[in-house]
């Protein structure tokens, strides 16, 4: 099964509701990725990089649902602000310990994220939340 991915910037729930069923590339700076959960990976980031549990965070409501197609998977969700924060200030060194771990929670859930292609992923992600939060605006995803 093929997923598209993309975390982008926008100003509000609103416009980033606006996206779910063309995608946000031609409107919005976005980081392009496929074929991982994205709802289950933010969860997991944010266990690793600020603490609490799996269960705590979805039990919460995270990720937060912004807009939802339905019967054809298309969704558009927020980071948390949480996440955010954490990704916006985290160093390499924890960037690529977050990679290590995360590629390892999904290898005991039989799926293989190279350790590599999970830094960049976070570093990319990293560097898009920068940029929102100098903006003033968050991180959405969303997912085809």
């Amino acid at each position: 099964m093929s997923i598209t991915i993309e975390f982008f910037v926008a100003p509000d729930d609103a416009s980033a509701a606006l996206v779910l069923e063309t995608g946000p590339r031609r409107t919005y700076e976005s980081l392009s990725l496929g074929n991982f959960d994205p709802e289950e990976a933010v969860v997991e980031w944010e266990c690793l990089f600020s603490g609490g549990s799996f269960e705590e965070l979805v039990g919460a409501g995270e990720p937060r649902i912004v807009a939802d197609q339905g019967d054809d998977g298309r969704i558009v969700f927020a980071i948390s602000h949480r996440l955010s924060a954490a990704l916006a200030e985290a160093e390499r060194p924890e960037l690529k310990d977050a990679a290590v771990a995360w590629s390892l929670q999904r290898a005991e859930g039989g799926e293989v994220i190279d350790t590599e292609i999970a830094f960049v992923i976070l570093s990319d992600l990293a560097v898009l939340v920068s940029t929102a939060r100098r903006l003033g605006q968050d991180v959405y995803c969303w997912v085809a």
